[in-house]
């Protein structure tokens, strides 16, 4: 099926795989809005500790004061493990019901900082990549388009462990394959649920992905911990390395 100018195929799944469009825009003020927002390239490469600069550091403070966290390695794994997850779910989603890919330059997506799914990320141009959605394809879009810059910005910043960020995306990508799987089963969608499960499997014997941790069908158990539970109030997710909430010492893990 080819690609839609709204990517409408997308909506049926949730916030997290929707991926508004300029076409979605409400009127030309918001159109307006979108086209003056940053780009995520412009987010990795430019990257300072001016908040008011830059829009990572901007959503590493959003986070922060939204879960009451004072440290700043706590916000910057649990954004960076939203974004992977949007950046997953809308890849994997494309791929499995369309069988193709949008072009997901980070030049051609805005972000806004400030919201959440479905509202944060804008593709201002829709045009499929060549072929068909294999998972090469995707990890070329997802892994080093994304995942590759995301990660070295927030580590140069905040000093966030490789493994641990590596251990997001493996959890991000495990968790939105088992909900792409949901929905295609509970829809008798069986060869969408088929092509999610084959397409994650693939994807997770790339290098970078392959130790992030251990896959019993769509269960996955990562090897690293988000850093969740020094959240005030938090605790462990159900994918962490951990079974119970570590001692809040400095000798909890980190990746």
């Amino acid at each position: 099926m080819d690609l839609d100018p709204d990517l409408a195929a997308l909506r049926p799944l949730g916030g997290f795989f929707v991926l508004r469009t300029l076409r979605s825009a409400a009127g030309d003020r918001e159109a307006a809005r979108i086209a003056e927002l940053p780009s995520l390239a412009k987010a990795y490469k430019k990257f300072t500790s001016d908040v008011y600069g830059n829009n990572l550091t901007f959503r590493v403070g959003v986070v922060a004061d939204r879960l009451r966290t004072p440290e700043p390695r706590v916000a910057a794994s649990i954004a960076h493990q939203a974004l992977s997850a949007r950046l997953w779910s809308v890849a994997l989603g494309c791929a499995a019901r369309y069988g193709r890919l949008p072009d997901l330059d980070p030049r051609l997506l805005r972000w806004d900082a400030a919201a959440t799914a479905p509202d944060d990320l804008w593709l201002t141009e829709v045009r499929a990549l060549p072929g068909a959605a294999g998972p090469a394809t995707l990890a070329d879009a997802v892994v080093h388009g994304h995942l590759e810059p995301l990660g070295e910005a927030l580590r140069a910043r905040y000093g966030v462990a490789a493994g641990l960020l590596w251990g997001n995306a493996g959890s991000a990508l495990a968790g939105a394959a088992r909900e792409l799987d949901r929905w295609a089963r509970a829809e008798g969608r069986t060869e969408v649920a088929n092509r999610t499960r084959a397409l994650a499997a693939a994807l997770f014997t790339h290098p970078l992905l392959s130790a992030t941790g251990l896959r019993t069908g769509p269960a996955f158990r990562r090897r690293s911990c988000c850093l969740y539970y020094r959240v005030p109030g938090g605790g462990v997710c159900g994918d962490c390395c951990f079974t119970q909430p570590p001692g809040s010492s400095p000798r909890a893990a980190s990746g």
